[in-house]
């Protein structure tokens, strides 16, 4: 018997493709251009004993120093987002946080597109941060910028408690940051969210390797790039620290995407839009087969860039243009 057509694979939904140029921030991005050591260390006394001068004779610190990057954190945290007390265990990720800025405001502005090009503002707007970490920093970026009503997801209940620590020890985000444990560590969205709750985004970094000896090799080879690898000098294994849930997975960043793609379908009347950043560029495409076979009907990939580093914001939706346009109303206006 002849063998039956193949049947024809869906096409993924058209993409729009945005990118900034090299080593651009967002325009609204605080960090822009060289920091002022003297005005952080104005607001972080703490960060004088870390300042260098860098091979260029410009102030800089050692970012192969995991507790010189912490302090340095704490100080833009205090000098340009009133954070006044931020505190991470050892060994947890301390991210850069000029790029996790630039997340949120591509995010701000992608809402700007269903509001008639004015950003959402205040607590009517819901974001859900998968994977919040010990750092909490999504939700203390996002929510002083935009005063958005954030809620910080993950499954490590000593990471949530460090998070909670520093909501506590900041009351201006008291009530504007909730947070929850997902209990199943099998699950993305799936038992997080109550039925009748509406989140109008949801933002993840997710895991990026594939194994624990995979997230080593990649800081050393990091080192190696950067010529740091110094056989006479102790360097840590992750400069910016990092547990396992935060650093790899079972089979790495395009298991965690496919995996969200498939969730994100199941609770879709929920959501306005999703979105993750993907730090490898051949994962996209994968991620675009899935989200068309989930059922998206439009995809999103904005281009970020902060100094050498390029990677992707990939935002979708399963809602279009008419339901989005009723969603806003329902509840921005």
């Amino acid at each position: 018997m002849p063998k039956p057509p193949k049947r024809p694979r869906k096409p993924a939904p058209a993409a729009v493709k945005t990118a900034p140029s090299k080593g651009q921030l967002h325009p609204r991005n605080r960090h822009q251009g060289r920091y002022d050591f003297p005005a952080l260390i104005k607001a972080s006394p703490e960060l004088g004993q870390f300042v260098i001068t860098n091979p260029y004779g410009k102030p800089s610190i050692d970012f192969a120093n995991p507790a010189a990057v912490k302090v340095f954190n704490r100080a833009l945290l205090a000098q340009y987002y009133g954070i006044r007390h931020w505190d991470i265990p050892d060994g947890y990720l301390c991210p850069p946080i000029p790029g996790r800025a630039d997340y949120l405001h591509n995010l701000a502005d992608l809402l700007a597109t269903d509001n008639d090009g004015q950003i959402p503002r205040g607590a009517r707007v819901y974001a859900l941060d998968i994977g919040v970490g010990a750092n909490c920093i999504y939700p203390l970026i996002g929510h002083c910028e935009y005063a958005w009503h954030f809620i910080g997801a993950d499954i490590a209940p000593a990471a949530l408690a460090s998070a909670r620590a520093i909501v506590t020890a900041n009351p201006q985000l008291a009530s504007g940051i909730e947070l929850r444990l997902q209990a199943n560590p099998e699950h993305i969205f799936l038992g997080l969210l109550g039925s009748e709750e509406r989140i109008d985004l949801t933002l993840c970094n997710p895991p990026f390797h594939a194994s624990a000896a995979e997230a080593t090799s990649g800081s050393m080879r990091k080192w190696r790039n950067l010529g740091k690898l110094d056989p006479k000098r102790q360097l840590p294994v992750l400069n910016f620290g990092g547990q396992a849930a935060e650093l790899w997975c079972p089979g790495g960043e395009a298991a965690f995407l496919k995996r969200m793609a498939s969730e994100s379908a199941q609770v879709a009347e929920q959501v306005l839009w999703f979105s993750s950043l993907v730090s490898k560029g051949g994962n996209v495409e994968l991620l675009q087969g899935w989200l068309a076979r989930a059922g998206a009907v439009e995809v999103r990939i904005l281009g970020m860039s902060q100094g050498q580093k390029q990677s992707r914001l990939v935002a979708w939706t399963f809602k279009d243009g008419q339901a989005r346009c009723a969603w806003r109303d329902s509840r921005w206006r």
